[in-house]
């Protein structure tokens, strides 16, 4: 049986958390914009620890698993 509950959770965090796809923090000219399809060094590096942040939460602490098989 094959854990796909790391690779599911990555995945759909990494869409989600994309700078300017749904939203952006620090924005350009405001803190938060949404749908600006634009990004910056500064958003890539808060959305990067964002990322790491909920990976963790969602894989160590609560530890999902998806089984398949």
């Amino acid at each position: 049986m094959a854990d796909w509950g790391p690779v599911m959770i990555a995945v759909v965090l990494f869409v989600l958390l994309s700078p300017g796809l749904l939203f952006q923090l620090p924005g350009r000219r405001r803190v938060a914009e949404f749908g600006s399809m634009q990004t910056s060094g500064m958003a890539i590096l808060v959305h990067t620890i964002i990322f790491f942040g909920l990976l963790t939460i969602f894989l160590i602490v609560i530890g999902v698993h998806i089984y398949t098989g």
